[in-house]
């Protein structure tokens, strides 16, 4: 199955963990709702999909270049 995916490395673990708090907020102000997974403690895993049709959605790709907007400001 298709699934958009991104890593973000953070210099340190508050960091990871304030990425991960924005990218909720802005998840539930969208009403889509990634995966999120941290890791090695600086590092951040995002998937997004749309499990009620098995595939990705035009909200997938919303919300990922709302997430990219965020990283890059953030970061």
């Amino acid at each position: 199955c298709n699934k958009l995916q991104r890593e973000i490395e953070c210099k340190y673990f508050n960091q990871a963990m304030e990425l991960i708090i924005q990218v909720g907020k802005l998840a539930e102000e969208e009403g889509h709702h990634p995966d999120i997974y941290l890791y090695d403690y600086n590092k951040v895993r995002l998937t997004l999909y749309t499990h009620a049709i098995s595939g990705l959605s035009k909200n997938d790709f919303i919300l990922a270049a709302k997430i990219n907007t965020l990283v890059e400001k953030s970061l």
